[in-house]
């Protein structure tokens, strides 16, 4: 996943990071028989992700953010780290290069080292979406939860008690002995 920040945002590891997140995809990396490859391209405010897993050398893109304001001077870094999840990962080499693009002349007097890492969208496309657990464990147990939770766990209590003294019925009736 893809997340820009200023310093002011902690990243939520129990939400691997999603309301952060500006983009994200799934590449299958783990476990393969030859290397995979990730690469990063950031290019006139535009932030692009490709990934070759398959070692055809065909790059596939993954992440496409435009409007991505970064200042020089920064640090590149690549975590396996998620939240929860977590892997190993050996990262063999990291290849940076600086490309010599032609700017527009608007961008010639910006000064890149002062600029604040930010995106030029309006929010977040991650920001006001619902939470995937459902709206019954997104908020606190009122009243109304609590009484449905006992409820169905009362009618899932007698239910098994019917079936087990059927069961045991069938099993006493098949057990008699007549002598």
């Amino acid at each position: 996943s893809a997340m820009v920040n200023n310093g002011s945002l902690t990243y939520d590891h129990s939400k691997d990071g999603r309301w952060t997140e500006l983009a994200g995809c799934t590449a299958d990396l783990r476990n393969q028989n030859h290397d995979t490859f990730l690469a990063v391209r950031y290019s006139r405010g535009r932030l692009t992700v490709m990934t070759d897993v398959e070692d055809k050398n065909e790059w596939k893109n993954c992440i496409d953010i435009a409007g991505v304001q970064l200042p020089t001077g920064y640090f590149f870094g690549a975590s396996a780290g998620t939240g929860d999840l977590s892997d190993n990962h050996d990262i063999i080499s990291m290849k940076l290069f600086q490309l010599m693009v032609e700017h527009p002349l608007e961008d010639e007097t910006v000064d890149w080292t002062k600029i604040e890492p930010s995106v030029s969208l309006l929010k977040s496309p991650k920001d006001n979406v619902d939470d995937p657990t459902g709206n019954f464990r997104s908020g606190p147990l009122t009243g109304w939860k609590v009484f449905l939770l006992l409820l169905c766990a009362l009618l899932g209590i007698i239910v098994c008690a019917v079936v087990g003294a059927v069961v045991f019925q069938k099993r006493q009736e098949r057990n008699k002995r007549f002598y």
